[in-house]
């Protein structure tokens, strides 16, 4: 069991910011409209044929439908009880797909699917066999490959996980955020914990290998009381992955999240020894805090791959799998290509009228250049390693803008670094965004761009598996 350190609370106050989830670099409030669905068909297609015939591809598809709001999230998604609406929409995913098969002068091969939401047990058993169909055929699946799926205990049936499984499927995820009723009923996430119990049991006789909790800390009506019993329940079932992340109320996209009332909500002090009590539970019973507010059971493959040095961190989050090409399926879908990022447009409108008219649903993105590539890798490094080394050429470059930061971070006991390396220290692995934004010159070049309803609070992740498809 991994010992369990103390944070300096007085460093916690003091470094409790806003910044970005830095799952990508430059982050998203960087990029622009200057990517157009024809230029990016012709970096996808490039990319495509470097990356796709010794690493395979990720394909991550978001499905935004849910049947009622959870006032906790903060992801991009669509109120309907309409199951009528599932139909075109896996047209629509089925006509974006055949415009990117179009461009690829090679089968491709498929290392990675994750279906994220909304909710994608939204859909029927028979509408997600039909969509991973989609997907395989005429496809090559690569001989190390991970399906995953984000599900909600309250609507997940066994059929869901047989097809899921009889697909591919081995890791699923399911969002429980607190499994106090009073705290389920103020964020309108009503499910008991027996059914909780009952969708992880029949994912583990389906077969399925990987079963994911994802908590939220900063409820309205938490408590240190409600967090314990839920952390102690949750261990009883040793989900191999849980993510503690922090509940952040505020506008995004346009869009303000329910706000509870201010006295429902912890003060700062009483969220920080929220999480503070989550993660020493966790790391007490046998959880390895991997970072980023993200523990796992020491069998996992995301702990194994930490060890061995080759944890990798994306859009989906830390995974297993790196394969230099990331395609974001459906309304909001983020790619990476390692060159450039793009987005769909974040309007169902609009990601259906673009296809309609044969053309790629791309609204914003952002072309890397050299100095972007290095300081990604810096950051990367530090998420998934915590250390980096810098090269020759940043020299200047990082004195003028990250030093002066790192060095305060160092007073403090948060990191070792010099002008070829930077280490994070024990203290330092829970400010790892902090220690991320010292390295970020886009941020630090312009300190204006990024106000506060841009980012969640440093320490904390926002309550959304992958929060930055907005």
């Amino acid at each position: 069991m991994e010992e369990v350190f103390k944070i300096n609370p007085l460093l916690i106050r003091k470094y409790n910011q806003q910044l970005s989830e830095y799952a990508s670099y430059p982050t998203i409030p960087y990029w622009d409209n200057s990517i157009a669905p024809i230029s990016w068909a012709g970096i996808f297609r490039q990319e495509f044929n470097n990356y796709n015939h010794t690493n395979g591809i990720c394909i991550y598809i978001h499905l935004p439908f849910c049947e009622s709001l959870c006032t906790c999230c903060d992801c991009n998604k669509i109120i309907t009880t309409d199951h009528a609406i599932e139909e075109e929409y896996l047209l629509a995913l089925e006509k974006e797909w055949k415009l990117y098969r179009n461009l690829m002068q090679q089968t491709p091969v498929i290392r990675q699917i994750h279906l994220g939401g909304g909710t994608p047990t939204f859909f029927s058993p028979k509408n997600l066999r039909r969509l991973i169909s989609i997907i395989l055929k005429n496809s090559i699946v690569h001989p190390v490959y991970e399906f995953s799926i984000e599900a909600h205990p309250f609507n997940t049936t066994r059929k869901h996980l047989e097809i899921l499984y009889s697909s591919g499927f081995r890791r699923i995820s399911y969002g429980i955020q607190d499994n106090d009723p009073e705290v389920q009923r103020a964020i309108s996430r009503v499910q008991s914990f027996d059914q909780v119990k009952n969708v992880t049991i029949m994912a583990r006789e389906t077969g399925f290998t990987s079963v994911n909790f994802d908590l939220l800390y900063g409820l309205p009506k938490q408590t240190i009381e409600s967090i314990e019993k839920t952390i102690e329940q949750v261990v009883t079932l040793l989900p191999d992955r849980v993510g503690f992340s922090s509940y952040n109320p505020f506008p995004i996209a346009g869009k303000v999240q329910g706000l509870p009332g201010e006295n429902d909500l912890p003060a700062a002090e009483k969220k920080t020894n929220l999480y503070l009590k989550g993660k020493e539970m966790l790391m007490e019973n046998g959880y390895f805090d991997l970072g980023m507010d993200h523990f796992v059971l020491t069998h996992d493959s995301l702990y194994k791959a930490w060890q061995k040095g080759k944890l990798h961190r994306n859009f989906m989050g830390y995974t297993t799998q790196n394969t230099g090409i990331l395609l974001g399926l459906g309304v909001s879908g983020i790619s990476d290509t390692g060159n450039a990022y793009a987005q769909n447009t974040k309007t169902l409108a609009d990601y259906y009228t673009s296809l309609s008219n044969n053309q790629l649903a791309v609204k914003r993105g952002y072309i890397l250049n050299e100095e972007d590539k290095l300081l990604g890798k810096n950051i990367l490094d530090i998420s998934c390693k915590g250390k980096t080394t810098f090269t020759e050429t940043q020299a200047a470059l990082l004195e003028q803008y990250s030093f002066p930061h790192l060095a305060l971070f160092a007073k403090d006991g948060l990191v070792k670094y010099d002008k070829t390396y930077l280490e994070v220290t024990q203290q330092g692995h829970f400010f790892t965004r902090n220690i991320c934004s010292a390295l970020d010159i886009h941020l630090q070049r312009n300190k204006n761009v990024s106000d506060n309803a841009t980012f969640s609070k440093a320490i904390q992740d926002p309550g959304c598996p992958i929060p930055l498809y907005i």
